[in-house]
């Protein structure tokens, strides 16, 4: 089950994250996109509505948070505190916009843990209808969705405002 949230309050949301934001204490909280275990460090992608970012667990920083990093599987449902550092040379990601920082966590708080899901919410995979339909509220996290359902907001809201 999840902990408690105490008095942890958001402070950017993934994707607002830039250089200037360096080196701003952060409250990030969103569903872990990707998981990576590099050896020592543990890489994951945090995703919110606003976008990605690419968080950090170092053993050397903070212990605790790195052993909860290790049970941390897709789509759980995190609140991450730490610090914005710039990518070290070399390893900025030009496909996002989040891509020239990342978090180095120095806490961990796990809100809710997540079944295996049915299918990938990358995008990446062909997905049956009747599968998608079936976990239509999966379905809605997918990027895809994601932008069609912001366009249509976009396009209501200036049809509404004129």
């Amino acid at each position: 089950m999840g902990e408690e949230l105490g008095e942890l309050r958001r402070t950017h949301l993934c994707g607002e994250l830039r250089r200037e934001h360096v080196p701003q204490e952060v409250v990030l909280m969103g569903w872990v996109h990707r998981r990576r275990n590099h050896g020592g460090l543990i890489f994951i992608n945090l995703r919110d509505r606003e976008g990605v970012v690419q968080v950090v667990f170092n053993p050397q920083v903070a212990v605790s948070a790195h052993a909860k990093a290790g049970q941390l599987r897709s789509e759980y449902v995190v609140a991450i505190q730490g610090t914005v550092v710039e990518r070290p040379t070399g390893t900025a990601n030009p496909n996002l916009s989040t891509g020239e920082v990342e978090v180095v966590a120095t806490e961990l708080t796990i809100l809710a843990e997540a079944n295996p899901l049915p299918f990938s919410l990358d995008g990446e995979e062909e997905v049956s209808e009747a599968l998608r339909f079936k976990y239509r509220y999966l379905d809605l996290r997918r990027p895809g969705l994601q932008r069609n359902l912001i366009v249509r907001h976009r396009v209501a809201k200036a049809i509404r405002d004129y």
